[in-house]
């Protein structure tokens, strides 16, 4: 019998993997093409589902009932991990929160100075948006995940209707387009299309730590985020050209993202709002999975209790700065994380979960309790591989020696 928000934690997932940035990810991956780009974008979604599945094994370990990264590095890897852990974690979080609350607060900026006709600043967008989704953190997660599955509901009806426009449009043609040669150079890239880590020791408690649970979760929700990638890829790269004047490899040079050359090739004036209105839920929903995970985070690595004064702690250590650089430091957060979100996810939501699975199974020899991920060794291998390989390429080309695929940016589509 599975726990009765298992649906919701399912959204939880699938919403935090699903940002705007998918509105660049076809533009991003034209010149691979569509069955290039899906063969590696099936390595990236099971290398990070397996690594969610084994964290979800990892928190099956701990003696502490609501036991976050912290916790786990620290037993597992000793200071030095706990201590990488910390500045990654700290990092990601907070350059995500504070990229998602600016793309927000541009949209609603926007949409204010469209339809009700006086012009509101920038920074008044960052506060609205605070203001009326920055309290969900105080109040429980079972609260939280309702009105997320809400909000994704509605993300997920916005994306049904920029696939109507599209269908009709796909031609085989552009989907057989292929070119391989540079493919595996996007596994990064695509490593940043299902990153969710982050939030999965929160699933624990929220599942009442039920096995069956946390499995059907994650795999459905990643699940559910490669199908939604998976047809959109399609529908723009089936029906977008990739040359010409409103072409994909023109919109890649001008770093707009695929709605702008996908209004052009389907005749629609309505892609650009429906796109505006997907991005809104896409970015909420991304900021309420990854403040879910950094809520648990800093009560566990802080020892702040989750309850009276220490949730208002919690939720002012996570909104206040947020608000504060998204404000005033928005374009410096943005190129940091863009510049390090490979190295992030290679090295916290890959190589230390691998790291850790390691070394309770075969170094400590801990008994399997309530959870299994996959035990074999060959698998565990595998993974460690693919994420020294997806490391190895962020760092080759940073340090130039490999020509970059174009970057994924979550709020190009805006710019």
């Amino acid at each position: 019998m599975y726990s009765p928000r298992t649906l919701s934690a399912i959204f939880l997932v699938a919403g935090t993997c699903v940002g705007g940035g998918m509105l660049a990810l076809p533009v991003a991956t034209a010149l691979n093409g569509f069955i290039p780009s899906i063969s590696i974008m099936v390595l990236a979604w099971l290398a990070m589902m397996l690594t969610a599945l084994y964290l979800v094994e990892v928190g099956f370990w701990m003696k502490k009932d609501d036991a976050h990264v912290i916790s786990m590095t620290k037993r597992f890897m000793g200071p030095a991990g706990q201590t990488v852990a910390w500045l990654l974690y700290l990092f990601i979080c907070y350059a995500s929160l504070i990229a998602y609350t600016a793309g927000s607060g541009h949209l609603l900026t926007k949409a204010v100075t469209t339809y009700a006709g006086f012009e509101l600043t920038k920074e008044m967008g960052c506060i609205i948006f605070i203001a009326i989704f920055g309290p969900c953190l105080f109040f429980s997660h079972a609260f939280l995940g309702r009105v997320n599955s809400i909000l994704f509901i509605a993300m997920i009806v916005a994306y049904i209707a920029l696939i109507t426009l599209c269908v009709p449009h796909i031609s085989c043609d552009n989907l057989m387009r292929s070119n391989w040669s540079g493919a595996w150079l996007a596994v990064p890239l695509l490593l940043t299309a299902f990153s969710f880590q982050t939030m999965v020791p929160s699933l624990h408690p929220y599942l009442n730590h039920h096995g069956p649970s946390l499995r059907l979760a994650i795999v459905g929700g990643t699940a559910l985020a490669f199908l939604v990638y998976v047809i959109w890829q399609a529908s723009v790269l089936g029906a977008v050209p990739l040359t010409g004047d409103f072409g994909l490899i023109q919109a890649l040079k001008e770093g707009e993202a695929a709605t702008h050359v996908l209004g052009h090739a389907v005749g629609s004036i309505h892609i650009e709002l429906l796109a505006s209105f997907f991005a809104f839920f896409a970015l909420v929903t991304s900021f309420f999975g990854i403040s879910l995970g950094f809520y648990d985070f800093l009560s566990d690595g802080l020892n702040i209790p989750k309850k009276g004064w220490g949730n208002i702690l919690l939720g002012a250590l996570i909104l206040l700065p947020t608000l504060y650089a998204a404000i005033n430091f928005e374009k410096i957060f943005l190129k940091a994380l863009d510049a390090s979100g490979g190295f992030g996810d290679s090295i916290l939501n890959g190589l230390i979960p691998i790291a850790m699975i390691w070394l309770g199974r075969y170094h400590y020899k801990l008994e399997q309790a309530g959870f299994v991920a996959p035990k074999a060794r060959w698998l565990l291998a595998a993974a460690l591989l693919f994420y020294l390989g997806a490391l190895g390429i962020e760092v080759l080309t940073h340090t130039g020696h490999f020509t970059a695929v174009h970057d994924l940016k979550e709020f190009d589509f805006y710019e």
